[in-house]
């Protein structure tokens, strides 16, 4: 079961980053999307943590924490709405279908669901709170090659 998963989630993360190199995504695309992906995944989680007395860790529950960040970038801020509306709908569309479709395809587990997608998570954040101006949120994902 154990070894499933794993190769389950390997999967999940070989497509992620084809597609997101493949289609070049922007950091602030690829961050609303796997946001969105977790979302999804921890409502019906924690409902069934809940209901059935089980308690999960703040590893699933919670995104990882972020390296140090320069702080000469924190005093950036960005009009939210504004940034939106120069998203490409349709390329995260894909994003979103792909890992919906992998989840279902390698049958993962909510837990395990969540864990594939947190490295991510924790990628695009850091990127995120890096970035010094709005362009750099829609630079390209950069994906560490030991990712």
């Amino acid at each position: 079961m154990q070894d499933e998963a794993t190769d389950g989630m390997v999967t999940l993360t070989e497509r992620m980053v084809h597609l997101i190199g493949q289609l070049g995504m922007p950091v602030v695309e690829v961050a609303v999307v796997v946001r969105r992906r977790l979302d999804a995944l921890i409502e019906p989680l924690q409902a069934w943590a809940t209901s059935s007395g089980t308690s999960l860790s703040d590893r699933v529950l919670h995104p990882w924490p972020l390296e140090a960040v320069d702080p000469s970038n924190s005093g950036a801020s960005f009009d939210l709405d504004r940034l939106m509306q120069h998203v490409d709908a349709d390329r995260m569309d894909i994003l979103d279908t792909l890992i919906r479709a992998t989840l279902t395809e390698v049958d993962l587990d909510l837990i395990h669901g969540v864990l594939a997608l947190r490295p991510w998570e924790q990628l695009a954040r850091q990127q995120l709170a890096e970035a010094d101006g709005p362009g750099r949120l829609f630079s390209p994902l950069n994906i560490p090659d030991d990712f």
